[in-house]
């Protein structure tokens, strides 16, 4: 359904750091930079993007919103977490760990991302 996401950053470098130690312990391969100065993580299930805002005003991020990120096993989720923390990101919620609710159960990590973005690994149990 999704094509790409875009995050503002006030320093795109800063936000790469963040997102190639994230995304990287699960797997994706450091994000690129194309010639306007913005991020690309591209993978065959879709593309992130880091981009100075195209107004000109501050990055912030979406209050209420949650990016999700894949990950097919426990291990990766922790790496996720624990590279962001490393790299600027800030632990939020429960420590990462599992959650029982519904019908599914879910290996989870939330954090924010340098500029506040709510970010999250997560694997189906």
């Amino acid at each position: 359904m999704f094509s790409h996401i875009f995050v503002g950053a006030d320093d795109v470098a800063v936000s790469k750091k963040f997102y190639d130690a994230v995304l990287g312990a699960i797997g994706v391969p450091e994000g690129k930079a194309d010639p306007k100065g913005r991020v690309f993580y591209r993978t065959p299930a879709g593309i992130l993007g880091i981009s100075k805002p195209i107004d000109g005003n501050a990055a912030t991020h979406a209050n209420g919103g949650t990016i999700g990120f894949a990950c097919d096993s426990p291990e990766k989720v922790k790496a996720f977490h624990d590279a962001g923390v490393a790299n600027g990101g800030k632990t939020i919620e429960d420590p990462p760990g599992w959650r029982e609710g519904g019908a599914a159960r879910l290996y989870l990590a939330y954090l924010r991302d340098p500029y506040g973005n709510k970010i999250c690994a997560l694997h189906r149990g």
